[in-house]
């Protein structure tokens, strides 16, 4: 590339270090191998034969590795590393993420490599995430990068077995804060759907190939994103559920996939009725099914068991036992999904050509480089001795650098100048800043003041020459980023805000008035934290469930260590052994849930109102009883009874 010519093979072998010593068979295949790996991370390289002599030549176009001309704005940038700076810590593909940031800010002034201070405070919760879930997504990737497949022990839920699974990996994907990996299970010779957290044990490369397969071409991970927990399985059809009106508009901010409302009828698909049977009960007589009738027959039925449950004396249980620890915790967990080594090179050429600008040579302090890339304090120097060893090109040479005590000199070399833009991205890095858009995506809008779609459209001009088929785009709620547009605005400038919000236990919004101070992103749903001013205490609110978010003209002066308080009570609720499992895997999520020596589980279930409470109750389908106190017992199958009556009289009118 330095030298604008076309190379042959023989070139090639003669000037790169490490290819002269091998055997023409030898170099062979190690020349076609890199060749894949090089296309693999976004890096192709062009061939033709020489119609005289035969031989391919080969040439590497420099509009296919450096970064395309990006306008980028220094607001929507800063943006981007406000993102990154409130994902870290728990987010796996933070480095990743921080050097394609790194890649971006390259050669802009200002202060872009600092800390960026952000008028709006945003807190990130990844409930999923742990030390043991990065290492499984670390080794996943690089399964799916190099297409090799793994072993893996794998507890199936439904039956509480585990057995040895044999996987080809296609792509990994977060959804509603849930990690999945999905690909051809060579046990069942079918398209599987693994969920990360219920991998068991280390994972393994099954052979000691380079490669073992290739994703089929027409591979969409898309498919299995954003699914309802009743499209789980094969869809058998369509649904369809007649709401009350003020809880429409909600539904229609919530839809996925195929699903649509008419004239307040929500129609949707199921593979599950069980649990498209919960979700009506939840919302509590805001949503009737209509058809099919098994969807009618089943909420009946969930209905009596309700009643049954909640009818008489509270039922006896187990005493709790120790819960088992599926995962022994490696005495060095693995860290978050590193960056490709070349990716890391790459970055560090173009940073170190960056600070000799136009003089022949530069001293970094070390601190910086370690800071700005990850790498290991005693691996600094290894990193440089290779980069002077490779760079990039036998005989074009573009930098020669050397860790002297606290610094590292650095000498531009000939072809300096031809490396000093920024490579293109790698798919690792294009696939951190997808999944950050998408973990804190409305925030980067307001931010920057710019619309969030074109945001991620000037982004995805950079994601190179590859198909990014192993790596879902990400959901944006329109709604959800005007929301954030207004109440970021009335953060920075403490303005009063007035918005509408429907509580999931009542039929119609309410009107609030508060002061609001910070968001929280706790997956999938983001929060805003206010100080509720006609209720006079802190309060928090979901955002999907916000609407006509209007700025006042008043403002406020912030309290102090303001810190939303939690009102919230709990009452114990016994599960059943069939649903006590999922509520047991989701420790982090629920810590209450404590399992019993006869199988079923124990729950303290945080509640804010008793409306919510009785709706949550209802979703558990009588597989969830609540054991005191007994007026509270009693509510709930009062509210059962009122529902058989009503949902039964609407079915029969509508037959």
């Amino acid at each position: 590339m330095a030298e604008r010519r076309a190379l042959t093979a023989r070139d090639i072998k003669s000037c790169v270090e490490g290819y002269s010593e091998m055997s023409d068979e030898a170099f062979a295949r190690r020349f076609y191998s890199d060749r894949s790996e090089l296309l693999g991370l976004g890096v192709p390289l062009q061939s033709q034969r020489d119609e005289f002599t035969g031989e391919e030549l080969y040439t590497l176009l420099s509009d296919q590795y450096f970064l395309p001309p990006l306008d980028l704005s220094d607001d929507e940038l800063a943006a981007l590393q406000v993102a990154l700076f409130r994902l870290e810590g728990q987010f796996a593909y933070a480095e990743p993420l921080r050097l394609a940031l790194q890649n971006l800010a390259l050669g802009r002034g200002g202060p872009v490599d600092a800390r960026p201070e952000s008028a709006v405070k945003v807190d990130f919760q990844d409930p999923d995430y742990s030390p043991e879930m990065a290492g499984r997504l670390t080794k996943l990737e690089a399964a799916i990068s190099k297409q090799r497949t793994v072993k893996f022990e794998y507890w199936t839920i439904s039956r509480d077995e585990v057995s040895r699974r044999t996987l080809n990996p296609y792509a990994l994907f977060s959804d509603n804060g849930v990690w999945y990996v999905v690909g051809r299970d060579l046990d069942r010779d079918e398209e599987r759907t693994f969920r990360v957290s219920r991998i068991r044990g280390d994972i393994t490369f099954a052979t000691r190939r380079e490669r073992d397969f290739r994703a089929p071409k027409d591979f969409d991970p898309g498919q299995y994103r954003h699914r309802r927990p009743w499209q789980f399985g094969e869809i058998a059809g369509e649904a369809r559920l007649e709401v009350v009106p003020d809880t429409a508009w909600w539904v229609e901010r919530t839809l996925v996939g195929d699903e649509r409302v008419e004239d307040g009828v929500f129609v949707t698909p199921y593979a599950d009725l069980g649990q498209l049977a919960a979700w009506v009960l939840r919302q509590n007589g805001r949503a009737r099914p209509l058809e099919p009738e098994e969807l009618v027959a089943e909420v009946g039925e969930s209905l009596e068991r309700v009643v049954a449950a909640h009818t008489g004396a509270a039922p006896e249980h187990a005493d709790e036992i120790e819960p088992e620890q599926d995962d022994v915790v490696p005495d060095r967990p693995a860290g978050p999904v590193p960056p490709e080594r070349f990716a890391v090179l790459q970055a560090l050429l173009a940073h170190l050509l960056a600070a000799c600008g136009d003089s022949k040579r530069a001293v970094i302090p070390a601190a910086e480089l370690l800071e700005r890339f990850p790498i290991p304090e005693d691996q600094l120097d290894e990193h440089l001795q290779l980069l002077n060893l490779v760079n990039f090109g036998g005989g074009c040479y573009a930098v020669y650098a050397v860790l002297e005590g606290d610094n590292v000199r650095v000498d531009k070399e000939l072809f300096g100048d031809a490396f000093r833009r920024p490579p293109r991205l790698t798919p690792l890095e294009a696939r951190a800043i997808r999944l950050a858009i998408e973990f804190v995506g409305p925030m980067i809008a307001p931010a920057a003041t710019t619309p969030l779609d074109r945001v991620r459209e000037k982004l995805e001009r950079t994601f190179g020459q590859f198909e990014l088929s192993e790596t879902p785009e990400p959901s944006l709620a329109g709604a959800e980023e005007e929301l954030i547009r207004t109440l970021s605005q009335a953060i920075a400038e403490h303005r009063i805000v007035r918005f509408e919000y429907l509580k999931q236990e009542d039929e119609h919004p309410a009107a609030r008035v508060v002061e609001p101070y910070f968001f929280e992103r706790r997956l999938p749903n983001w929060y805003l934290h206010v100080w509720d001013r006609d209720r006079d205490a802190e309060r928090s609110f979901r955002l999907d469930r916000m609407r006509n978010a209007q700025l006042q003209k008043d403002t406020f002066e912030p309290r102090q260590a303001f810190a939303p308080q939690s009102d919230q009570r709990t009452v114990r609720v016994l599960f059943s052994e069939e649903i006590a499992r999922w509520r047991l895997e989701n420790g982090a999520r629920r810590p209450g849930a404590r399992p019993l020596a006869d199988g079923r589980a124990l729950e303290d279930l945080a509640y804010g109102s008793e409306e919510w409470l009785v709706g949550e109750v209802l979703s558990f389908r009588g597989a969830g009883t609540v054991l005191g106190p007994k007026p509270l017992r009693t509510r709930v199958a009062r509210r059962a009874r009122v529902l058989q009556r009503e949902l039964g009289a609407k079915t029969r009118s509508r037959r």
